[in-house]
C-alpha cells in the first residue's frame, strides 16, 4: 500500500515553544542564566520575552489569555514539552547543582536529567 501526500499550507517546522511563567521578569533572569545569555532583549506587550537562542526560539509568556492573570497564573509543563542540548552533561548536571536549581531526576543513562524551572514547569537537558 503507498503512503499518501496531502498538500498543507502548514510547514513541518517548529519556529517557536511558549513557557508559560507567572512573573516575566524573574523568568527572563532565571532563564538568561540558565543559558549564559544576558537579559537585554525587550519585554514584548507587557508578558512576552524572547530567548536569543540557536534554532527554534524560546518565548517565555506570562499567558494572559491563557491563565497568566489568574492568581495562580498560567497552567505548568508537567511533562517535558523539549529539552536543552548539553555536551556535558555531568558538568550540565553540576551547574543546575550549584545554582540551586530544583533537580526532579539524577542523571538517566548518563545522557538525560529533568528539572523544574521558577514556575515549576518540567524540563530536561539531554547529551
Amino acid at each position: 500500500m503507498s503512503e499518501l501526500h496531502v498538500q498543507s499550507p502548514i510547514k513541518n517546522r517548529i519556529s517557536n515553544v511558549f513557557v508559560p511563567v507567572r512573573n516575566i521578569e524573574n523568568a527572563r533572569d532565571w532563564y538568561c542564566k540558565l543559558l549564559g545569555i544576558a537579559p537585554d532583549g525587550d519585554i514584548l506587550f507587557g508578558h512576552l520575552y524572547v530567548l536569543p537562542m540557536e534554532g527554534t526560539s524560546l518565548v517565555l509568556d506570562q499567558m494572559p489569555m491563557w491563565g497568566g492573570n489568574e492568581p495562580g497564573g498560567p497552567p505548568t509543563y508537567q511533562t517535558p514539552a523539549f529539552m536543552f542540548q548539553t555536551e556535558n552533561i555531568q558538568a550540565s548536571y553540576q551547574f543546575m547543582k550549584d545554582n540551586n536549581v530544583e533537580l526532579v531526576t539524577e542523571i538517566q543513562n548518563e545522557q538525560w536529567f529533568a528539572f523544574r524551572d521558577l514556575d515549576g514547569n518540567l524540563l530536561m537537558v539531554c547529551k
